[in-house]
């Protein structure tokens, strides 16, 4: 009886141990097989339009949506129809040009996008910033989950802008989910929660309303497409020379006679430019899923997923998130950078930024 169980106990053991080795080796092979990326084709001519073809409301419409169509089509090229994998990256990096620009209309002297991105990754989370980070912040916080138009998430936009407490975040949020519903198309949405946005907003600065009224129209823009989350996109462009009018050259604003019009036009920039950055991030993201396989870091795939979900990271925070020292995580991007599968963002000796 005792040689039997033994024997029992024995065979346990053994099988326990057969089980690990063949997940093992079933981690190896997988770790050792290529991983795809989203291959995605230029932004085809035909739907870019000659010069002056978004000052006609008809011409402007249809760019838009053949773009907004052809960046949807990305944001679905994932397997199963799932986001590809550099979504996150491609996000945050629209992000940084929205604040960007933001900045630029707020203080013509503010931060350009390098500062901004400095001031967010290298200070740390929580850490208190300027006008320009806060509006960074905002594009960056609610580009990265799903949003939906509640009172909690509307009092959270308002906070990064640091606009009066006293509005009725309650009451902002039943117009708006009115507002989207009642629409009969993304672009339709996307103008009228801008619009409502300028008006329920009229004791905040006018400035910070319009940031506002473009990240609503984000919003409203992707819950209608069916977006994972918004991508910033209005912002983006809306200081672009080529959507000024005649005769005074200024730029559109949320609430104009003809904001329908600029709207549509800005869409159909902001989609060409958001796909002309998804193709070079597509290609960089295949280069760094050949790369994995050569990388001998333990925390090399958590890294992995940090630069894909980011415009950049530091090796300090990668350190901390991979659990590796800094050492190793300097010798991590070194390596990357050999393979050609990361690049240094900063220009810097010190204190340096990678990403795709």
């Amino acid at each position: 009886m005792l040689q039997i169980d033994s024997d029992a106990c024995f065979d346990a053991e053994s099988s326990s141990r057969e089980t690990k080795k063949r997940r093992a080796l079933a981690r190896r092979e997988e770790a050792a097989t290529p991983q795809k990326s989203s291959e995605i084709q230029p932004f085809p001519h035909w739907a870019k339009g000659g010069s002056g073809a978004l000052d006609n409301p008809c011409n402007a419409q249809f760019f838009a949506g053949a773009g907004l169509a052809l960046l949807d089509q990305i944001l679905r090229a994932g397997a199963g129809g799932a986001e590809p994998a550099f979504a996150g990256c491609l996000r945050q990096r629209l992000a940084l040009k929205a604040a960007a620009t933001c900045a630029r209309l707020a203080r013509p002297r503010e931060d350009d996008a390098a500062a901004l991105r400095d001031a967010e990754h290298l200070s740390g989370g929580g850490v208190e910033t300027s006008p320009a980070g806060r509006v960074h912040r905002l594009w960056r916080h609610f580009a990265q989950r799903p949003v939906r138009f509640d009172a909690a998430t509307l009092s959270l936009a308002i906070e990064h802008l640091e606009a009066p407490s006293a509005v009725d975040a309650e009451r902002l949020a039943e117009a708006f989910r009115q507002t989207v519903a009642s629409a009969d198309n993304p672009l339709a949405a996307a103008e009228r929660a801008s619009e409502a946005a300028m008006s329920y907003l009229a004791a905040v600065p006018a400035i910070d309303a319009e940031f506002f009224a473009l990240w609503l129209a984000d919003v409203a823009l992707a819950q209608k497409l069916g977006w994972q989350a918004p991508v910033p996109l209005l912002a983006t462009v809306i200081a672009h020379p080529v959507l000024r009018r005649e005769p005074n050259g200024r730029r559109p604003r949320p609430g104009d006679c003809d904001w329908s019009n600029a709207l549509a036009g800005a869409y159909a920039l902001a989609a060409r430019e958001a796909v002309d950055l998804a193709v070079p991030l597509s290609r960089q993201t295949q280069k760094l899923f050949d790369a994995t396989p050569k990388l001998r870091a333990k925390g090399a795939e958590r890294v992995i997923e940090m630069l894909l979900a980011d415009d950049c990271v530091t090796p300090a925070r990668v350190a901390k998130r991979a659990k590796l020292s800094d050492r190793a995580a300097r010798r991590l991007f070194d390596r990357l950078i050999e393979l050609g599968a990361v690049r240094e963002l900063s220009g810097r000796a010190n204190f340096r930024l990678y990403g795709l």
